[in-house]
């Protein structure tokens, strides 16, 4: 099978064209080297390249890979996705949903709804076949290169060997027409949970093994379900120990089946078993068509840090866990999200070096949260023992009928965005009053405004804002924005930042997460947050 034929034209996204690097007498030098074409490399790449820092990316094939993998992309992505340029075409294209049910056999535990509240751009979740999110994100690189962001992507570059020194990496590259060397300044290693770079440095990735087998049946049907995420429970259908099934754009429904740990992979992956699954499941009657399939195992782990010197990891290549809740992929974008605005600050001379290891330690605090969350929701989908079964099956008996066991219930708790609590980038809070939900550390929520504009468009990460709600504006240094809003004309800001204050004042960052907030402020205030805001672990 030929290249060509294993990644059709439509997944080559950026074909391979032999560059000016590789005719150089000595290898070239680059601010910052990405590895891997995924969503985290390109988001990091957007982010700088919007930021004016110049990002090279090299990917060992052409575009988006084969197969729906990634489909659940939550609202903090599809935010950051906007503030990257492509935020609209991911809403036009995914499925859109909020709603979710729950199943034991043949009863509804109880049904839930992730975003109740109005006023928000985004909903709470889409679902979307990975490589369509690849390449929206590929048109707006294309997009932002049109305007003048210095991204570069490369196909078929594999890294075959790196160097590290002090003040950068030595990466050896292999390509059709041979191989070449560069050098960089920084390099990213977004390359996945079996991370080639992690392993040629030698680093462990320490954690959980689960001991189960999940098969992925994506089909094409025409069928009148909701588009809702509906999760079973020993389903009455007996296909599995658990189902889940999810709607995708393009009559694409994604159905997953928990099988158990000892099973015979090939046995379960010949098409007239998987056919035998479904039909239980759906119904003799119903015609479909496979459209892929897959089984995976998965771990929950993470690298005891994520920067090492002149590299750093994001993604898979830096945390894994378990597909329940969707924090895979949505994690890593949230990854790009934090250091993106900090590694720029940092090449620009804005702010020192130790602003980086802020990265290691947020998105660890990150990682730790989406590990303990899909751990639990693991444990209780596939009891280990006994006693931890017998629990479970009596919160799912006590839920379709007493409303305090359903917080309880854990399908897989779908991912949220980490509040960075307790980071050494936060001033302490100082609005009494103020809500929880917008304390120092939290993502900015989404509010939309009067004159029918949201506030995250105000907040478009291109440095750090100011916003004024009620408050005396203090005087403010050069290069910081202030944005003064009417919180009395805008209910949902009130609500949303200011609760039961009266007035306040926010110092947000350029990833749109809350710094520090007052109920007053003065100049001399103001400096110390944003020093201690740009001073990282200094």
């Amino acid at each position: 099978m030929t290249y060509q034929d294993r990644y059709p034209l439509s997944f080559r996204l950026y074909p391979y064209t032999r560059c000016a690097d590789q005719d150089a007498g000595e290898p070239v030098r680059h601010p910052v080297t990405i590895i891997g074409g995924g969503p985290v490399g390109l988001a990091t790449a957007l982010d700088l390249g919007l930021r004016g820092v110049p990002a090279l990316v090299l990917d060992d094939h052409e575009g988006a890979g084969q197969g729906s993998r990634a489909i659940c992309f939550a609202k903090r992505t599809l935010e950051i996705a906007h503030r990257l340029g492509c935020g609209a075409p991911l809403l036009d294209k995914g499925v859109v949903w909020n709603r979710g049910r729950v199943f034991h056999d043949r009863d509804e535990v109880f049904g839930f709804d992730l975003l109740p509240e109005d006023g928000h751009r985004y909903p709470a979740f889409i679902n979307l076949q990975q490589p369509w999110f690849e390449r929206f994100l590929v048109e707006a690189v294309e997009q932002a290169r049109a305007q003048g962001a210095p991204i570069e992507i490369r196909g078929r570059n594999r890294v075959a060997g790196m160097e590290t020194a002090p003040d950068g990496v030595t990466v050896d590259i292999e390509t059709p027409d041979g191989p070449y060397k560069i050098t960089t300044d920084w390099l990213i290693a977004c390359d996945g949970a079996k991370s080639p770079t992690r392993e040629r440095m030698g680093l462990g990735f320490e954690g959980r093994v689960f001991e189960d087998n999940f098969l992925i049946a994506d089909v094409k049907m025409t069928a009148d379900f909701p588009t809702e995420r509906w999760f079973w429970f020993e389903p009455w259908f007996k296909s599995g120990a658990s189902a889940l099934l999810h709607k995708q754009p393009d009559d694409i429904w994604r159905i997953d089946f928990q099988l158990g740990w000892d099973i015979d992979r090939k046995a379960e992956l010949d098409p007239a078993r998987i056919r035998k699954r479904i039909d239980l499941m759906l119904g003799p009657d119903v015609e479909y068509e496979l459209d892929w399939t897959s089984i995976y195992t998965f771990q929950c782990r993470r690298m005891e840090r994520f920067r090492h010197g002149r590299v750093i990891f994001a993604g898979d290549a830096a945390h894994q866990v378990s597909p329940f809740g969707a924090r895979g992929a949505n994690s890593g974008v949230q990854d790009a999200d934090n250091l993106g605005w900090k590694l720029a600050a940092v090449l620009r001379g804005e702010a020192p070096e130790s602003l980086l290891d802020s990265y290691d330690a947020e998105r660890i605090h990150a990682a730790d949260e989406n590990i303990r969350n899909s751990t639990r929701a693991t444990d209780f989908i596939t009891p280990k023992t006994p006693q931890s079964r017998v629990f479970r099956d009596a919160v799912l008996h006590l839920a379709t009928h007493a409303p305090f066991a359903r917080p309880m219930v854990n399908s897989g708790r779908l991912s949220v965005p980490a509040v960075y609590d307790g980071s050494a980038l936060n001033t302490p809070d100082a609005l009494p009053g103020g809500p929880a939900r917008t304390r120092p550390g939290a993502p900015c929520p989404d509010a939309e405004l009067a004159d029918g504009s949201y506030l995250l468009d105000h907040l478009d990460g291109a440095g750090v804002t100011l916003l004024v709600l009620g408050a005396t504006r203090p005087a403010v240094p050069a290069g910081l924005r202030v944005l003064v809003l009417d919180a009395g004309a805008n209910p949902r800001l009130r609500e949303r930042y200011l609760g039961q204050a009266e007035r306040g004042l926010y110092l947000i960052r350029p990833d749109q997460h809350v710094a520090a907030r007052w109920a007053a402020c003065d100049a001399e205030k103001l400096a110390r947050a944003l020093d201690r805001m740009l001073g990282g672990m200094a």
